[in-house]
């Protein structure tokens, strides 16, 4: 006997399980698609230049952490994290080093990513 009643159309059960799926988890703080767009297309253009080689995306209660590694047994050289209990005071996006020391943070993931960011760097002669 199947477990699916006959009146059910299959194609709504595995669109609400999709739906389910796609939904993220109440009380986790996640990145937007835009501001995980932005850290990829980082991630991308470093991986060419051989700076960096994996990575390391973490959804927490409190904070979204994406890591950044050299190599994939070591400790991130980068983390860069999303902690909304810091929106009214030193801003939300934040990237911390390997030694845990904060390199930048802000209001606003561009500028923060512009700290690790070398094709952005200016060129003062």
């Amino acid at each position: 006997m199947s477990s699916i009643s006959e009146e059910a159309d299959p194609s709504e059960a595995r669109a609400a399980a999709r739906n389910a799926a796609a939904s993220p988890v109440p009380g986790l703080v996640t990145f937007n698609r835009i501001e995980l767009n932005r850290i990829l297309n980082l991630y991308g253009r470093m991986v060419a230049d051989g700076e960096w080689r994996d990575y390391a995306i973490d959804f927490l209660k409190d904070r979204a952490v994406f890591s950044v590694f050299r190599r994939s047994s070591e400790v991130p050289i980068y983390r860069i994290e999303k902690n909304p209990k810091l929106e009214r005071r030193q801003g939300v996006y934040s990237v911390i080093s390997a030694s845990g020391l904060v390199v930048r943070r802000g209001h606003e993931l561009d500028g923060v990513l512009r700290s690790i960011d070398r094709s952005l760097a200016l060129v003062v002669n």
